[in-house]
């Protein structure tokens, strides 16, 4: 009997334990739902989408105050360092995690320090000297701003208990406001992609706040203000997360439907055409970059635009490896503000290697921004033979081989983006900044020009190929830097261009001459991300998934590809 006893009594104690800990797990997961809320409720104050970045220290501030944050200079400068340009969704989450809110009672005790008389209040000529020539100094015009407050000003003293008050229900009344939004707001809930900046009247409670904000930062101690050491925006940026609203990670895919009926410009000879030459490269990271072009139209007119990935070998029965590379374009509408150009469209058509795009543009300046997914590029071998860049010719002189002039050649041909058979400056310095990171100025050039073959100040392909054997002779067999240049243009070392694919674009209008100017080398960036995601979601089928309804797979099939984008409306 006592055994039964000692054996019912341990089965309930182990039912409390589960039952304990499955209450803690409830509870934290509630607590880290609600904070994931609250975090894109403010988010979602300052921009329209949580795949927006932050592009600014000042919008970083604002989107901490909708927070209910009161984020001073130095906890700014903390996340938003020298090397940031963006902070996304779930950086700021990451902050929110280490900075949290300031309470009354800190507040309190940070006022209490300069308040002499101990009596809840300050005298204005005392606060004034202390707002401007301690810490974060504020303008007159700022402390003003705070005496004048009916409020918690009376008989020429401040009331630090009034104003506490006052700050710590803004900074809540901002959450609130988010808050019912994001709930009222049943688009914002499941759809969050777009581009610009939301005005709202969350903005201008915060705007509001930002007075009160600054005085408290005024007056909190340094134990306040300490933190965990500072993280850099690329620290931040791999911050994991399992809360951010739709992954960055898009999925694509050569489809194998059949080729759309796309019949090109130039089949109407009337049509005014330029054309354009750019490459893909591929990055040690797995990233790609390629050129950028910015298209001007003077007037409104019907466009047609391709792109192909363009065979450099010259050898006859070669074939090339990116016949089978997914090139494409996206155009933009060039705006004011870089973070609100709206896409247009993608090239969406098929004809064989051709990728094109036909349509209507208003006259203007549009981006105009190639892309692949890459899925094509060629791994390198694991064991390649290695070419043999120079020789000793008869004369016991270094002398380039046959293969290295070849290269050479192709190189020619990748980098001459306008394709008139010569390089201008512009076009050089493409060259030399993707080789050695440093331009060639003027002066250099003007040198450039009294030693190898120019026409009309351009670089011809016997003065590039001259210019390049000559560095390549000088080396006295050092080829490392020679090396260097080959493979950051794609070639490995068995000269096979495998981590670049070189392309042409061509643009057809039916109204005015177009005009295409490559501006950039880079990655497409955010706004391309931005822009395949809203037109997958705008496009395809969205399904969720099988293991959870609140993870939605949006997928769009074209001719060309298959995108999936995938959402996380739990937050």
């Amino acid at each position: 009997m006592a055994g039964s006893q000692e054996s019912n009594a341990s089965l309930l104690d182990d039912q409390t334990t589960l039952l304990e800990i499955s209450q803690a797990e409830r509870s934290q997961n509630y607590e880290e739902e609600t904070f994931y809320k609250n975090c894109r409720a403010a988010y979602l104050a300052v921009f329209k989408s949580s795949l927006e970045n932050i592009k600014s220290k000042e919008q970083l501030c604002l989107v901490l105050q909708q927070a209910g944050r009161n984020p001073s200079q130095k906890i700014v400068n903390k996340y938003w360092t020298l090397q940031s340009t963006t902070l996304n969704f779930d950086d700021f989450c990451f902050i929110l995690k280490e900075e949290e809110p300031v309470k009354k009672t800190q507040l309190l005790k940070a006022f209490a320090k300069i308040d002499v008389n101990n009596d809840g209040c300050i005298l204005h000529s005392e606060l004034r000297k202390i707002l401007t020539t301690r810490g974060e100094k504020m303008t007159l015009g700022e402390v003003n701003a705070i005496t004048e407050l009916a409020e918690v000003n009376k008989d020429g003293k401040f009331d630090y208990y009034k104003f506490c008050k006052l700050y710590m229900t803004t900074n809540e009344q901002c959450l609130k406001n988010a808050l019912e939004k994001l709930e009222l707001d049943s688009k914002l809930k499941c759809q969050h992609f777009g581009s610009q900046l939301e005005t709202s009247s969350e903005t201008a409670t915060s705007s509001a706040s930002k007075t009160l904000s600054k005085t408290a930062r005024k007056t909190e101690s340094k134990s306040i203000l300490k933190k965990g050491q500072c993280k850099t925006s690329s620290q931040c940026s791999s911050a994991p997360s399992s809360k951010a609203c739709v992954s960055s990670t898009i999925s694509m895919g050569a489809s194998s439907n059949k080729n759309s009926k796309f019949i090109e410009a130039n089949a109407a000879k009337e049509w005014q055409c330029v054309p354009a030459k750019g490459c893909f490269f591929f990055q040690d990271n797995g990233e790609i970059i390629s050129h950028k072009y910015k298209l001007h139209l003077s007037q409104r007119s019907t466009v047609c635009i391709t792109i192909n990935p363009v065979n450099l070998h010259q050898m006859e029965g070669e074939c090339s490896l990116w016949l089978a590379v997914d090139p494409a374009l996206c155009i933009f509408e060039e705006n004011e503000i870089e973070e609100n150009i709206q896409a247009v469209s993608f090239t969406e058509l098929r004809n064989k290697e051709t990728f094109g795009w036909r349509g209507e543009l208003e006259a203007g300046a549009y981006w105009v921004i190639p892309f692949t997914t890459s899925c094509k590029f060629r791994k390198a071998k694991k064991q390649i033979r290695e070419a043999k860049l120079v020789h000793r010719n008869g004369d016991g002189n270094f002398a380039v081989t046959k293969e290295l002039r070849a290269v050479l050649s192709e190189i020619f041909e990748m980098i001459d983006l306008d394709g008139n058979g010569f390089l201008s400056l512009e076009e050089y310095n493409f060259f030399e900044m993707r080789t050695s990171g440093e331009k060639c100025d003027e002066d250099a050039w003007a040198i450039c020009k009294e030693n190898f073959d120019m026409k009309n100040n351009e670089l011809t392909r016997q003065g590039f190929m001259d210019l390049n054997l000559m560095e390549a002779s000088e080396q006295s067999g050092d080829l490392s830097g020679l090396w260097m240049t080959l493979q950051s243009m794609g070639y490995n070392k068995a000269l096979e261009l495998t981590e670049a694919c070189p392309f042409s674009i061509h643009i057809y209008a039916e109204k005015c001459k177009p005009r295409i100017q490559p501006v950039c080398l880079e990655t497409g960036g955010e706004q391309l991300k931005t822009a395949i995601c809203m037109s997958v979601v705008n496009k395809g089928e969205a399904k969720p998934m099988d293991i959870s309804e609140n993870i939605i797979i949006h997928t769009y099939k074209s001719d060309t590809r298959i995108i999936s984008v995938i959402e996380n409306k739990v937050l």
